[in-house]
């Protein structure tokens, strides 16, 4: 790994450590219609993760893609989870004021009615500060990390908080979810940067809140005065990823070989299942398996088809595949052997949802036939 000679998108230093390289891979965002060829050039789009030595930011090194990405269905595990987290911030007694704010996601999903159930007003189609500032996820699509936190700084009312979810790169690290990465996603969050991108804006974290979501999700909530003592789970969590070495490209180097094993074991896992005569269909065109399926070499011999319930994505096909994406009723209809899961997440969901698929789940890591949520 060597340092390249680009800008941080959140502070500005040059000479930025490369993290992870998954070569060149499909544009995560564009799933094109199921009649279009796969032409030689949809994989030829660079995806590399790099760490800034300045801020520890991690981040998405170029992207040369257009957001082009098909709305998504919210999974009910994010509603749940959100539901969950608006409570435990109210208990906090970090739910000031009665406006509300929220920066959204491309990937849909809000919390803003949870706050309006509460008796806030909606101040999100106004440039007005609120009370209460939200961002589920969107904040890491903004390429200029500089500008997006002092936007959201702004938004925020001098008595109010700022209440930031985001996936951690310490689980990230951990777990060994280098699929995590993406075109379209420019920041990788840890604690650390967080404080210091956070103090940047004149702003401090006061609490801090994790989640078992995507395998370990944070929420924090920060303030502009400083008037108010940091709870103790703050220094718990910037001194896990302290031990971690979250700052360090060495933390870092575990994702690349996780990376190359990941398709390694997918590829073979479904030779041998084909190789038995067992039909294995894919749950959820989700962005994170474009660049697994496609360094992977899947098509239709190996993988039928993915099914989601999206009915945008419905009738396209995996990027650099020629893999095609089905409603969840095809798939019903189909009878698969296996049901290959790329969002573990989606476990209990499809569960329920679609009882008669019981006991045939499986993981997007799976060393055999694994079933249930890793």
């Amino acid at each position: 790994m060597t340092d390249r000679n680009t800008t941080c998108r959140a502070c500005g230093q040059l000479g930025l450590h490369r993290v992870l390289d998954l070569g060149s891979v499909p544009a995560a965002d564009h799933f094109p219609l199921v009649g279009d060829p796969v032409g030689a050039d949809e994989c030829a789009h660079r995806l590399a993760m790099e760490l800034c030595p300045a801020c520890g930011l991690a981040q998405l090194a170029e992207d040369d893609t257009v957001t082009d990405e098909p709305r998504g269905v919210e999974p009910q595990a994010l509603r749940d989870q959100a539901a969950a987290a608006v409570d435990v911030v109210a208990a906090a007694g970090l739910l000031p004021g009665g406006t509300v704010r929220e920066f959204g996601s491309p990937h849909g999903g809000t919390w803003e009615p949870l706050l309006t159930q509460r008796g806030y007003t909606d101040r999100s189609g106004d440039s007005g500060p609120a009370d209460v500032v939200l961002d589920c996820f969107g904040i890491m699509h903004e390429p200029d990390q500089r500008a997006a936190f002092r936007q959201r700084a702004q938004a925020t009312a001098p008595d109010g908080v700022l209440l930031l979810q985001y996936h951690s790169i310490a689980t990230i690290i951990r777990d060994g979810q280098w699929n995590a990465l993406r075109h379209g996603h420019f920041a990788y969050y840890s604690l650390t940067t967080l404080v210091r991108q956070l103090a940047a804006v004149d702003m401090a974290v006061v609490a801090a809140w994790e989640f078992d979501l995507y395998g370990g999700t944070v929420l924090l909530a920060a303030v502009h005065s400083a008037g108010r003592p940091a709870e103790s789970t703050v220094a718990e969590l910037l001194a896990d990823e302290h031990e971690l070495g979250v700052l360090t490209p060495e933390a870092f180097h575990p994702l690349q070989g996780a990376a190359d094993v990941d398709m390694v074991e997918l590829q073979a896992w479904l030779r041998a299942e084909s190789a038995a005569g067992r039909d294995v269909y894919g749950y959820a065109a989700a962005s994170r398996a474009v660049a697994l399926f496609a360094r992977a070499g899947l098509d239709t011999a190996l993988l039928k088809g993915v099914a989601d319930a999206s009915d945008a994505k419905q009738g396209r096909r995996m990027p650099g595949t020629d893999i095609p994406i089905i409603s969840p009723s095809e798939l019903v209809a189909a009878d698969p052997d296996l049901v290959l899961l790329t969002v573990p997440d989606l476990f209990d969901e499809v569960s329920r949802r679609h009882p008669t698929l019981a006991g045939r789940l499986c993981t997007d890591r799976p060393d055999s036939t694994e079933r249930g949520p890793r």
